[in-house]
């Protein structure tokens, strides 16, 4: 019998995506080459997604996909309790987004409507933005209560702009945006989105934008009617305790919870209580991750790990006495 390769950290090839608003900043900030494609408005850097399977990098494993490795692993790769749940499907998908103009203006489906609709999962998602243009800014939500009724009176009289809730952005400034919230990235940022597995989005309004051939995107204004959330929420940035040199919680939610580690020090981390894989995602510096079974890995900006379940504890180092900031995110 073939003896299975020890898992360790793993880096996946980035799956780059050129959108209609995509620009340059994947490549001049975060030093990706996505030649031959005109631009880059997104990288998947871990994903599940059919037809967008990510496939290892690195390593005694390296060219074995996501789901050759979790239907050869099972829980010693995604946690038991998560193979229980999921099986060889991976919950959850980890990108890098840069809009170099905005989004269009969209909402996805909850879990409920999307395994009704389309047999698959919501789409609940977080953003973390690390770097920001001045002036930019985002849309999440809406800046007072309605009901479809009243929503699609503004919508049809050309008058949605009127009830988003738009914000200014900073780097480090944290939106988590459940299934539902209309929203949209703005011109001139560039962030990590860590999000449910599901590719479902529900285009309500995209600028009267035209493509390379003159073509208007496709719009979804009749399926968004169901999904939207119409109400009102007092705050919508989520607030957290910046502390440096441990983690600290910035996102709790049934799908994912994440971290934010901020360090000029070494930091160790015990998993031995979570039984979850854990993702890297590095916004800022340059790090080594050490693995309590003696596996190194360099990250630096731009990098993404998953951390298989089976190991337990890590030291996270910042390289040449620098600093970083690393997102830290698993299945609750």
């Amino acid at each position: 019998m073939t003896k299975l390769p020890n898992l360790y950290p793993l880096a996946f090839q980035t799956i780059f995506k050129d959108k209609i608003w995509g620009g340059s900043k994947i490549h001049t900030i975060l030093g990706k080459d996505f030649s031959p494609l005109p631009n880059c408005g997104e990288t998947w850097e871990i994903s599940g997604v059919e037809g967008n399977i990510s496939v290892v990098k690195e390593g005694p494993l390296a060219g074995k996909t996501l789901t050759e490795l979790i239907e050869t692993y099972q829980g010693d790769l995604v946690g038991d309790s998560v193979y229980q749940k999921f099986g060889t499907e991976f919950p959850l998908l980890v990108k890098f987004i840069d809009a170099n103009a905005d989004l269009s203006i969209q909402v996805h489906p909850d879990d409920e409507l999307a395994a009704q609709r389309h047999n698959s999962f919501g789409k609940t998602e977080m953003w973390y933005i690390f770097q920001a243009d001045e002036g930019s800014s985002l849309i999440t939500g809406f800046n007072q209560s309605l009901n479809k009724e009243t929503y699609l009176e503004y919508f049809n009289s050309g008058r949605l702009m009127d009830i988003l809730n738009q914000e200014p952005v900073s780097p480090g400034d944290v939106y988590f945006l459940p299934a539902g919230r209309v929203h949209t990235i703005g011109k001139g940022l560039l962030l990590a989105e860590i999000q449910q597995t599901s590719d479902i989005t529900y285009r309500i309004y995209d600028f009267n934008r035209k493509d390379a051939d003159g073509n208007t995107r496709e719009l979804h204004v009749e399926e968004a009617l169901d999904a939207i959330d119409y109400n009102f929420y007092e705050e919508y940035k989520t607030q957290y305790d910046s502390r440096e040199n441990e983690a600290v919680t910035i996102v709790e939610s049934p799908y994912f919870s994440t971290q934010r580690i901020q360090a000029n020090e070494a930091v160790s981390r015990d998993y031995s209580e979570i039984d979850s894989f854990v993702i890297y995602v590095c916004v800022d510096g340059a790090l080594t991750l050490t693995d309590n079974h003696g596996h190194e890995s360099e990250m630096k900006l731009g990098d993404a790990f998953l951390l298989p379940a089976a190991i337990d504890g890590v030291e996270l180092k910042p390289v040449n006495g620098g600093e970083f900031t690393v997102l830290e995110a698993w299945v609750p």
